[in-house]
């Protein structure tokens, strides 16, 4: 039987794509040799379009010289997944866990990460389900609401995913979101009648249930996310 297992959660606010890229290659090297338990960085970035490892450009439907323009940028990453959009107003988890440990291969592993959406989604009486085949996510109807993206290293994950609270649903027009044609992108604030609370705690109750999905015993919280991003900072 496994013993009690810790969730450490850093609340990180609003970072650049690629700060959070370089944090999360950091940290994946600290878990894979047990200098740190297995964490979650929870955070938000600026208008960012990001390609998976497949390098799907084609799915990007306006040139790369127009992003500037609509205050958006184009990042690169190995992760799994197709293209997708990053923004304000939607919550974003990169869990950083040692699969080993929690006795997952990466099939169950992105299954919990959708129920952890679906969850949440119902908390607000938004029925959710999970994609069709090749439809990873959460989906509302024919309306995604949630997007998974990715990748392990001997059995350490990075990436994760992003949750729409209210973001700017117009960004997602510039791009075929997960490569997926002809269906729309919703959010919280569109599918639900309830009154929401500061996006804090829609953050905090996603993290709530991700720690109830992966079995987590206790939830240590950090804010200061500063020391992380330090490039002097040494993962202890």
């Amino acid at each position: 039987m496994r013993g009690p297992r810790n969730l450490e959660v850093w609340k990180m606010g609003i970072v650049n794509y690629l700060e959070a890229h370089k944090l999360q290659d950091k940290l994946v090297s600290a878990r894979k040799v047990n200098k740190i338990p297995d964490t979650i960085l929870s955070l938000q970035h600026p208008p960012t379009y990001t390609l998976g490892k497949r390098r799907t450009d084609h799915n990007l439907l306006i040139p790369e010289s127009d992003l500037k323009s609509i205050g958006a940028e184009l990042c690169y990453t190995l992760r799994g997944g197709d293209i997708t959009f990053h923004g304000p107003h939607q919550a974003i988890l990169y869990p950083i866990v040692s699969l080993r440990d929690i006795g997952l291969g990466a099939r169950s592993y992105v299954e919990k990460l959708e129920s952890t959406m679906i969850e949440l989604a119902s908390l607000y009486g938004v029925k959710a389900k999970p994609g069709e085949a090749g439809e990873t996510g959460v989906w509302v109807g024919e309306r995604k609401i949630g997007a998974i993206g990715v990748k392990i290293s001997y059995a350490v994950t990075s990436h994760g995913l992003a949750f729409n609270i209210d973001p700017d649903l117009n960004y997602f027009k510039h791009i075929v979101p997960c490569g997926i044609a002809n269906k729309g992108v919703t959010s919280l604030r569109k599918e639900t009648n309830s009154v929401l609370p500061a996006e804090e705690i829609i953050q905090e109750q996603l993290i709530s249930c991700f720690a109830r999905q992966f079995g987590y015993s206790s939830v240590s919280w950090k804010e200061n996310a500063s020391v992380l991003l330090s490039d002097d900072c040494e993962i202890e």
